[in-house]
C-alpha cells in the first residue's frame, strides 16, 4: 500500500480511482464505502507541489518566478491550467440593486413570501 499521495498519483497514472476502505490509524476503526479523493489529491504531483509552493509564497508570482526559475508568463499559464482542473465556483453576475426592475423586485418578493417556486422564478426573471 502506497505510503503517500505521490506514489499513489504514481502507480494509478492519473486514472480515476475510488478509495473503498479508511482506517483511523489512532483507534482503529475502519469505515468502508466509495470515497472519492479530494479534488487536489487528484492533481499529479508536480501540480500538487506548485499549488503548495504557490501558498507558501502568499500568491507571489514574482516568487514563484524565483523558487521555479521559471517566467512570469509561465507562472500565468501553469495558475490558468490549474484553476481550470479545479473549477470550484461558477461566477454568476447579478445586477446591481438599483438596477432591479420593479416587475424583477415583484417576482422576487413572490419567491420569498412563498408564493412562486424558485424555478416559476428562474423562468419569469428570464423573460
Amino acid at each position: 500500500m502506497p505510503k503517500d499521495w505521490n506514489e499513489l498519483t504514481r502507480l494509478t497514472k492519473g486514472a480515476d480511482i475510488t478509495i473503498e476502505r479508511v482506517r483511523l490509524v489512532e483507534n482503529g476503526i475502519a469505515i468502508e464505502g466509495e470515497f472519492e479523493l479530494p479534488m487536489l489529491a487528484r492533481l499529479a504531483a508536480e501540480d500538487q507541489v506548485f499549488i503548495m509552493a504557490f501558498i507558501q509564497c502568499h500568491g507571489s508570482i514574482k516568487d514563484m518566478e524565483e523558487m521555479f526559475g521559471i517566467s512570469y508568463p509561465t507562472v500565468k499559464n501553469r495558475l490558468n491550467r490549474l484553476a481550470d482542473k479545479l473549477k470550484l465556483v461558477q461566477n454568476y453576475t447579478f445586477s446591481p440593486l438599483e438596477e432591479v426592475t420593479s416587475q424583477q423586485n415583484g417576482v422576487l418578493s413572490e419567491l420569498e413570501r412563498g408564493e412562486i417556486t424558485a424555478e416559476e422564478a428562474i423562468e419569469r426573471l428570464k423573460k
